[in-house]
């Protein structure tokens, strides 16, 4: 009897390892993508969780107010990729803390517009028109070529994309550049003649593209947004695989019967970004 007891506790004992052995190997397969957002593109990123639970990838979604940069999280490890910015942003905050984020695709682009509660045509702006800006140097930055291309202002030579007070060499209508943060500039409609509102912003306060004096043009290449991690992470196939799905056909149908062509999906090499600075001089 002890003869038969001993390989039948070994079979046992093997059958149990086999097990949670299978049980911690189907933990790690299950590692959950956090990805760090804003509230403008959440009804995106569900679309995209429940597409990518079909593939087998689980995400966190995680809601970033504007009271923090998404950027930080993933720097700290908090997130394991964020998707709220554009490349020019991205780049900007490279600059100034040292760090080496990276994109690793293209998701869409949100055109900034000018908005008023006053007047319906740039023509109308009046000599010496208060106009609110984001004022962070990238949306800074943004805004300008946004006014000159409205033939408000013009902007410096050799203009590098970021702005400031400096930034401007011509400005005949006298415009007074108001720098706000980039989160209060529908509420300072009334007090200003206009304002210049970041496309996810303007549709979280009821405003689209068709209510915008004037707007970017679709192939405003620094300003197309992107998915980013940490350059570490950069070739991790779990994050690949995640932005194969946001540049999906799914995807794409999504975004534009959801937001009604406000925002607009874009798909571009990583290659053909990294040359976008080439627009600033054209």
């Amino acid at each position: 009897m002890k003869k038969l007891l001993l390989p039948l506790l070994l079979l046992f004992t093997l059958i149990v390892t086999g097990c949670a052995s299978k049980e911690t190997d189907a933990k790690k397969e299950e590692k959950i993508i956090k990805v760090g957002v804003r509230s403008a593109e959440l009804k995106t990123w569900d679309f995209i969780k429940e597409q990518a639970a079909e593939e087998g990838l689980k995400i966190e979604v995680v809601n970033y107010s504007s009271a923090y940069n998404p950027d930080e999280s993933l720097v700290a490890g908090d997130i394991d990729a964020n998707a709220f910015q554009h490349i020019a942003y991205l780049d900007q905050f490279n600059e100034m803390t040292g760090e080496d984020l990276v994109p690793i695709g293209t998701t869409i682009i949100a055109p900034l517009g000018l908005y008023s509660n006053k007047y319906k045509k740039v023509e109308d702006f009046p000599e010496g028109s208060q106009i609110a800006v984001p004022n962070d140097a990238s949306n800074w930055g943004r805004a300008l070529l946004l006014l000159q291309e409205a033939g408000l202002i013009t902007v410096v030579d050799g203009f590098d994309g970021n702005g400031g007070e400096d930034k401007v060499k011509d400005n005949p209508k006298k415009i007074k550049i108001v720098p706000t943060d980039s989160a209060s500039t529908p509420r300072v409609m009334d007090d200003v003649a206009g304002s210049v509102i970041n496309n996810g912003i303007a549709v979280g306060a009821g405003l689209g593209l068709k209510d915008a004096v004037i707007h970017e043009s679709k192939t405003a290449k620094p300003y197309i947004n992107i998915i980013a991690v940490r350059k570490e992470d950069q070739n991790n196939k779990a994050l690949k695989k995640l932005v194969e799905i946001y540049q999906s056909k799914e995807t794409a149908q999504f975004i534009e019967k959801t937001f009604k062509g406000n925002y607009i999906p874009t798909i571009l090499s990583l290659e053909e970004l990294g040359s976008y600075k080439e627009a600033y001089n054209n």
